[in-house]
C-alpha cells in the first residue's frame, strides 16, 4: 500500500539510432543529462560516470528531486533513459528526456510516464491516469 503523499513522475525513455561515437563519449554524454537537467529546472546533487571496456557508459545524477540515469550501447545505438522527479518538480521529469532527446538526436523515440506517489494526474495529453498507470509520448 503506498503512503506517500507526494506526486512524481518516472519517465523512462529510449533512444534507438544515436550515433555510436557519442553513445561511448562519457563527457559528452556527463555534458548532455547536465543540460538537460538544469535546463528542466531540477536541482543537481551530483553527477557521476562510468566508461566500460570495451564500450558503453553509464552516467547517473543524484537530484534534490530524486534522480536520472543514461546507460548507453554504442554497439547497436541505443541509450536508455530513466528520469524520476517528485514534488513540486514532479513534471520536470518529462522535460528532461525532451532536452535530452534533442542533444542526443536519436532516430526513434520511445518515452513512457508512470505517475507516482498517491496522487493522480495528467498524461502528456491532459488525460487524467491513476497513479501507477503508464503511459506513452
Amino acid at each position: 500500500m503506498v503512503t506517500a503523499e507526494f506526486t512524481g513522475r518516472h519517465v523512462l525513455a529510449e533512444f534507438g539510432g544515436v550515433d555510436r561515437a557519442l553513445c561511448d563519449d562519457l563527457t559528452a554524454l556527463e555534458s548532455a543529462l547536465r543540460y538537460a537537467l538544469t535546463g528542466a529546472g531540477v536541482t543537481v546533487c551530483e553527477i557521476v560516470g562510468k566508461q566500460f571496456d570495451p564500450h558503453g557508459v553509464t552516467v547517473l545524477a543524484l537530484l534534490a528531486e530524486s534522480h536520472a540515469s543514461l546507460h548507453t550501447y554504442p554497439e547497436s545505438g541505443d541509450i536508455f533513459v530513466d528520469v524520476f522527479t517528485c514534488g513540486s518538480a514532479a513534471d520536470s521529469a518529462g522535460r528532461v528526456a525532451e532536452l535530452l532527446r534533442t542533444a542526443l538526436g536519436p532516430e526513434h523515440v520511445r518515452i513512457s510516464t508512470v505517475l507516482r506517489g498517491r496522487a493522480a494526474g495528467p498524461d502528456a495529453t491532459g488525460v487524467p491516469v491513476p497513479p501507477g498507470h503508464a503511459t506513452s509520448m
